[in-house]
């Protein structure tokens, strides 16, 4: 009985494993359907060598992720499988000792009333205390029966479950190899395509890293712009508040210490600075997309994103900073105390400077590169001076 009720554990410990990687997977279809839409689906515009590589970068290793996922789920259902035969097999051999037993234990109770009756057995007892005895024995031979009856329902009802159950995971089993097959097939056109875009790259290397230089330049010097506003208003603080101005803190009011609290406790719970978006360039050393060994910082993040997207500030906050470079998109930082969030590429300015914002409030709309169709808004978020990891601080980013 105790390795029946340690198998019952064991299989609701899979399944909640199952749970876990169905959720993933679904993630991982869901990003591939946003990114199809974000980055596939307008074959108008003619988007750079560069930026095709970039995407088709990101689809492939989304596309590796579920078909991981996916081998996952149905290793996993292939062990549950296993798992579930070698319990109906043990089930069905006590079953069948079950019943045997119990029929045993009936025909003997047959013939025990037909030999002698229950009264002439507690009668022929030599004193009380034998027949009180023989009264409890009678009590729990009928017990005995009655519990191996109901232990032959139970068993037959698992048997039962454990038989459905085998046929649905089956069913699964073939669902999710069905949908390898189709992902691994989508997989090879993609690298082909891939491959295909570097072999054009690598014809003429030089000028595709000279544009990626240039870009990544005009992208630094937006963030050293934006560092330097930082810092400048870290010492602003610290002098307004009579402190040392070569603070890396910035000095803090009762109020701001409630916000910035306040900011620090919805950590992986804020939301998307726009409604539908996938991130295509991670936060920190990133590699070049058509040199895997160059690799490059990124203090944010870049998410893709439709034309025409509306900016969401992600907390309550200040307008702290707009900021406009020549040859560049506006940039907006909110302050949440001694956090900002940073929102680069715009196209149109909602708010300005000393603002009060509120959660999902819009502030602007991302840029568009009419060219290219590329719609994409850069991300960032402080601590004081120093960047952190958006994904740490964005709902399921």
């Amino acid at each position: 009985m105790i390795c029946f009720f340690m198998n019952i554990g064991f299989g609701f410990a899979q399944s909640d494993k199952q749970k876990e990687l169905e959720a993933q997977r679904k993630k991982y279809q869901n990003e591939l359907k946003q990114l199809n839409a974000l980055l596939f689906s307008d074959k108008k515009k003619e988007k750079s060598v560069i930026s095709l590589v970039e995407d088709l970068n990101y689809k492939v290793n989304v596309r590796k992720n579920l078909i991981k996922i996916t081998n996952d789920q149905a290793n996993l259902l292939t062990r549950e499988i296993n798992d579930n035969q070698n319990e109906i097999s043990s089930l069905r051999e006590q079953l069948k000792q079950l019943k045997a037993d119990y029929a045993a234990m009936i025909v003997k109770s047959y013939k025990s009333k037909s030999e002698q009756s229950k009264i002439m057995f507690l009668l022929s007892a030599d004193n009380f205390q034998q027949a009180y005895k023989r009264l409890q024995y009678l009590k729990q031979y009928r017990n005995y029966q009655e519990e191996q009856g109901e232990a032959i329902k139970s068993k037959t009802a698992r048997l039962q479950e454990l038989n459905t159950s085998l046929i649905q995971q089956r069913e699964d089993k073939q669902r999710l190899i069905e949908e390898n097959r189709i992902a691994k097939k989508q997989l090879e056109g993609e690298l082909k395509e891939h491959e295909t875009l570097m072999a054009s790259i690598r014809q003429n290397m030089s000028k595709y890293a000279s544009q990626i230089k240039v870009k990544q330049q005009e992208i630094d010097k937006i963030d050293k712009e934006i560092d330097r506003l930082i810092k400048e208003a870290i010492a602003a603080s610290n002098k307004k508040a009579g402190k040392s101005t070569t603070s890396k803190g910035f000095a803090l009011t009762a109020e701001a210490k409630q916000l910035a609290a306040n900011f620090q406790s919805n950590k992986g719970q804020l939301p998307w600075p726009v409604e539908k978006g996938v991130v295509k360039v991670r936060y920190g050393n990133q590699p070049s997309p058509i040199d895997r060994t160059v690799t490059f910082n990124s203090p944010g993040v870049r998410i893709a994103t439709e034309q025409g997207a509306k900016v969401r500030a992600v907390f309550d906050g200040e307008v702290s900073e707009i900021l406009v470079i020549p040859n560049a998109n506006p940039v907006i930082m909110i302050r949440h105390g001694n956090y900002i969030t940073v929102y680069k590429n715009l196209s149109k300015i909602y708010v300005k400077k000393g603002d009060k914002i509120t959660t999902k409030q819009e502030i602007g709309e991302v840029f568009t590169n009419k060219n290219t169709g590329e719609t994409m808004l850069g991300f960032g978020v402080y601590k004081d001076s120093q960047t952190q990891n958006p994904a740490s601080w964005i709902y399921k980013m």
